[in-house]
Order: C-alpha cells, then sequence, then structure tokens
C-alpha cells in the first residue's frame, strides 16, 4: 500500500516537472470543453496508453522502445494537423482530405458540445505517447522493478497508479483552465484568438517534441523540477543501513554479535588451502568482503594489506572474501590477475555463489568483520574510512587472546593512483551504472534494452547528467560499442573518475582518447591514460581516467573509444 501511495504521489508530481509541458498544450486545447465527455476520455486514454507504453519499455526489450518510437513520430503528426486546425480553418481545408479527417476527428470537429468521446480518448492516446518518455526518480524506481522482476498484475498496477496521479493533477489543470477560458470568451469575446493562440502552442508542443527538448533540454533547465521531491520519498520508504557499532570504551570488552559463519561455500580459494571456522580457532580474524573493480574496495586495500603484513606473526588471519559485482568477476583467471596486480598475498576465498555474503547477511562492499579467537564476531565496519578504530579493534582482539608487545602506531599505506585515499568531496558525483538494470541520470533519452540502437548526446549535460552517442547495445550489466568512434559523455563532480571497462569478447584491445572540457587532460589526467588522453581497454576492470591536479570542480569527461567492442560498466568518482 505504501508503494501504491509514492507511485500516487509521484504522478501527482508530474505536473511540476518541466518535461511534461510540451503535453500542456495538448490537454488546454479541450480545456473549454465539457469535461465528462472531453477531458475526462481524454486524460484516461493518456493514462493508459502511458502506462502500456511503460509497461513494455520495461519487461518487453528495446522492440518496445522502439514501437514507442514510431509511436510518438505518429502522434507528433496527428498533433500537429490538430494544431494546424486550430489554428486556420482554412488551412484546414487545403491540407489533404485524409489527414483533415484524422485531425479533426482527433480534435475539435465542430464547437458543438456533442462531440464523441472516442475522439477525446483518440487524442489521449497519441498525448500518452509522447508523455511516456517523461520520468521522474519514483518512475524510474517503478521502471527498474519491472525490468527486474518482469511482467506481472502488480507492476501494470504500479504504472497506472503513477498515471492515475498525473492525470489527477492533469485534470485539476484541466478544469481551472476551462473556468479560466469560459471567462475570458465572456468579457472579451477572444474564443478565435484562444482558438489559434492554442494551436500555436500545440505546433511549439510538437516541436519541442520532435526535437527532443521534451526528454533533453527541458528535463535539464528546471523551473519546478520535482526530483529532490521525489527522491525523498522514494528515501522515506528504504531502510537506513546499518551503521558500524560505537567503539568500546577505553577497559570495556566489545559486544559479542554473532558467530563466524561457515566458510564452506567458497567456490575457490587463492593464496591457501581452504579455510573453515573450525581451522580459524585460536586466531583473530579480519574478514574483508570486497571485489576487485569496486573503487571503495580499492582505496581500503592498502590498509587491510598493512594490516595483514603487521599482525600476521602475531595471531591475525585477514581473508579477503571476493564477491563479485559484475558477471566478468566471476572468472577466476580474472581474479587471479587483479589479486596478482593488487598485491594481495593473504588467503581469499571466491565467493560466485554467495554463500558466505549470505552466511554473514552482508550487503555492502567493502564491510570488515572482525572475529575473536573463540570465532564470535566482535565488531563490523561497513565502507571506507574509521581505520584508526578499526585498527584499535584488530590490538584489542589480539590482546584479548593473549598477544604481547604488539607493534605500535598505526598503518600509513601511503596510497596513489586508485588506491589513494577520496577527496571527501560530499558534492562528488554520485556512482552510475551504464547497464539499464541501475542506470540513473541518463540524458540521451530512451535507452534500448539488449538491441542495438543509435544514440546522440545532447549538446549540454547539467551536473551528474551523462550520455551516449554512436551505435550501442545497452544491457542489464554494461553497454557494448557497436562501430568505432563511439562516445560517453559525462557532466562530472570531484577529483577523481574512474571507469569500470572491458575489451569485446574477442578480447582485443580497444584504443580510446579522453578529453576534459573539449581539451586534452595534460596534468590532469588518471594513471591509466597519457597526458593526451590517450589509453587503451586490455582487460576487464577498473580504469582511473581523470585525476584533477587541483581541486574538485565540476568538468565535462567525454571518452572516444577508437575500435568497436569496448563494455562499459559503472563510473565512480573521488
Amino acid at each position: 500500500m505504501l508503494v501504491l501511495i509514492l507511485a500516487y504521489l509521484g504522478g501527482v508530481l508530474t505536473i511540476l516537472s518541466p518535461c511534461i509541458l510540451p503535453v500542456l498544450p495538448f490537454v488546454f486545447a479541450r480545456a473549454d470543453r465539457p469535461f465528462a465527455r472531453n477531458g475526462l476520455p481524454m486524460l484516461l486514454g493518456m493514462a493508459l496508453t502511458f502506462a502500456l507504453v511503460a509497461t513494455l519499455a520495461a519487461v518487453g526489450g528495446g522492440w518496445a522502445i522502439r514501437a514507442n518510437q514510431y509511436g510518438r513520430i505518429v502522434a507528433m503528426v496527428v498533433l500537429a494537423v490538430l494544431g494546424l486546425t486550430l489554428l486556420s480553418s482554412h488551412l484546414a481545408e487545403w491540407i489533404s482530405r485524409p489527414f483533415v479527417a484524422l485531425g479533426n476527428r482527433l480534435t475539435q470537429r465542430s464547437d458543438t458540445e456533442g462531440e464523441s468521446a472516442w475522439s477525446a480518448a483518440g487524442l489521449g492516446v497519441a498525448t500518452g505517447l509522447l508523455w511516456a518518455p517523461c520520468a521522474g526518480p519514483i518512475l524510474g524506481l517503478l521502471l527498474t522493478g519491472a525490468a527486474l522482476n518482469g511482467a506481472s498484475v502488480q507492476t501494470t498496477l504500479l504504472l497506472l497508479t503513477y498515471a492515475a496521479g498525473a492525470a489527477t493533477s492533469l485534470a485539476l489543470a484541466l478544469v481551472i483552465g476551462g473556468r479560466v477560458f469560459a471567462l475570458m470568451k465572456r468579457s472579451l469575446g477572444a474564443g478565435e484568438w484562444i482558438r489559434r493562440a492554442l494551436g500555436v502552442l500545440v505546433l511549439a508542443g510538437v516541436a519541442a517534441i520532435a526535437l527532443g527538448l521534451d526528454t533533453g533540454l527541458l528535463t535539464r533547465v528546471s523551473l519546478a523540477s520535482t526530483g529532490g521531491i521525489e527522491q525523498k520519498l522514494i528515501d522515506a520508504t528504504r531502510p537506513a543501513p546499518s551503521p558500524a557499532p560505537a567503539p568500546a570504551k577505553a577497559g570495556e570488552p566489545l559486544p559479542v554479535e554473532g558467530q563466524l559463519p561457515s566458510l564452506a561455500g567458497a567456490t575457490q580459494w587463492l593464496n591457501t588451502p581452504p579455510l573453515s571456522a573450525q581451522s580459524l580457532r585460536g586466531k583473530v580474524v579480519l574478514v574483508d568482503f570486497w571485489t576487485y573493480s569496486c573503487i571503495n574496495c580499492i582505496r581500503s586495500l592498502p590498509y587491510v594489506r598493512g594490516w595483514a603484513d603487521k599482525y600476521k606473526d602475531h595471531g591475525l588471519v585477514v581473508i579477503g572474501v571476493h564477491a563479485p559485482e559484475f558477471a566478468f568477476e566471476k572468472e577466476p583467471q580474472n581474479v587471479v590477475k587483479a589479486v596478482k596486480d593488487l598485491g594481495v598475498d593473504y588467503p581469499v576465498a571466491l565467493d560466485n555463489d554467495y554463500a558466505i555474503w549470505k552466511g554473514f547477511d552482508n550487503e555492502y562492499w567493502p564491510a570488515h568483520y572482525f572475529i575473536d579467537a573463540q570465532g564470535r564476531i566482535r565488531h563490523h565496519h561497513f565502507g571506507e574510512g574509521d581505520y584508526a578504530q578499526s585498527e584499535d579493534v584488530i590490538r584489542q582482539l589480539l590482546t584479548e587472546a593473549g598477544q604481547k608487545d604488539l607493534p605500535g602506531g598505526y598503518v600509513q599505506p601511503g596510497a596513489r593512483g586508485a588506491e589513494a585515499a577520496s577527496s571527501n568531496d560530499m558534492t562528488r558525483s554520485p556512482e552510475t551504472y551504464v547497464g539499464y538494470a541501475r542506470a540513473e541520470n541518463f540524458a540521451g533519452g530512451p535507452v534500448a534494452h539488449d538491441d542495438a540502437w543509435s544514440y546522440r548526446a545532447p549538446a549540454t549535460l547539467m551536473a551528474n547528467q551523462w550520455a551516449l552517442d554512436g551505435h550501442w547495445t545497452v544491457g542489464e550489466e554494461y553497454a557494448q560499442l557497436d562501430r568505432a568512434n563511439g562516445r560517453i559523455v559525462y557532466r562530472f563532480r570531484g577529483r577523481d573518475l574512474h571507469l569500470v571497462l572491458g575489451p569485446g569478447s574477442d578480447g582485443k584491445p580497444v584504443r580510446f582518447r579522453v578529453t576534459i572540457d573539449g581539451k586534452t587532460p595534460g596534468a590532469d589526467h588518471g594513471m591509466d591514460i597519457d597526458a593526451d588522453g590517450n589509453g587503451t581497454v586490455t582487460s576487464q576492470r577498473l580504469y582511473q581516467l581523470v585525476r584533477q591536479a587541483n581541486g574538485t570542480g565540476e568538468r565535462t569527461f567525454e571518452i572516444t573509444f577508437l575500435d568497436p567492442g569496448v563494455e562499459a560498466y559503472a563510473f565512480t568518482f573521488g
């Protein structure tokens, strides 16, 4: 019920979203008509069509996107005829009879109040086809759930509820607009001029939609954006992550949080024979959940390595549980290479089936669990940071286990490259996935699921927006470039920009070139490119492409792939 309420409220707020503006002239064009026979059928047709198209787009794959594209073209033609017939009756007579007949049937064939409700519903269908790409955070949440869970009665009900909310706000605008128009007619006798003005607005709306302004510029230049309000509604329904427990006061024991779960679910072990909870009794154990393309994991690795080296002769065993996020991270040879490249020489359990992950009831990368010599979990920490506190926990557990003369001080790794600590800029861009399952802030129009499509990046982007350019096939996890010279553009904020990339299925290297604000990176280049922005994708991993030498300002990043086949997974920032 809470999700239904959220969906309805999100639909109501759509009236304030700038990408709905091109649709409003089509609604107001009937504001002077009886609501029951004109406004209501139009709104019902619009809502039902929108819900149907959105459902197909969520669960039907790329063909539904193309169907919606063709539907939009038909709708634009129909509504352009509507605008012309509103603008001039003489011009309407000049247009070819079939189009005139269709346009007149869908619009105001006459000024009588007996006009068919079916023509109003037909106009609603056309308007719904144009409205479908207008989406905010709440609709994005609903469509993502539909794409992941498949078609169902619940999916359609949620989308209908969202559409009903939008229809409610539009109905209110329609009723108010109708009263205003009636007053103007009585006081000014300006019915013909109103009709012509509406025709101009309808044609302007068609032009805006044809140019992509409804899903491009208007979503970026917002006079009344509802994104923040919608996101607060979403956040209110999500449980907050479990915070790390407060450190115990000096002299107080750490609480017991549970027992060390079984490690038998590991699909493979690296750097060690298989370990078990029983074989680890008497040892203090640090379990580090990580995956090798995760930037947060990479930045915490220098400390984990440092603790393993510093306390290995004092009873500490560090176990890296590699729980993959992307499919390529399940390949053992990829993990073996990453472990070697990252200098990880302590035991690593490959948790491809997430058996150990589930045993800990874990939800985060990285996540650190501290186990005492009796096999009890005594502390945990999620994410980066608080390294001194974590080392204090290690020392306390080792002392409890009878260890003496522990080495002093704290680990200071002096990490460089991608392992260097984050800039701590709280306004830096969020982690951004390229695959459609979790993509957000995409500014390049509708996405064709699992099908080749030609994309065009907008000329300008707002902060945290990104777009594809060229011929790409977008899958759940990644987007693959089908032809050479495809681009990805991102308006980001942060000191560092990383992108998880991989070559195509043939494994051939992919050359690329990076620019920042249209220029070569120079001193702002990352460790995986040179000062001219040149680099090569040779394996599936995280690539550091930008490290700004001065500050964390907002910049426009662009990467052009000179060869086809590259797979782009996710952006992260530091």
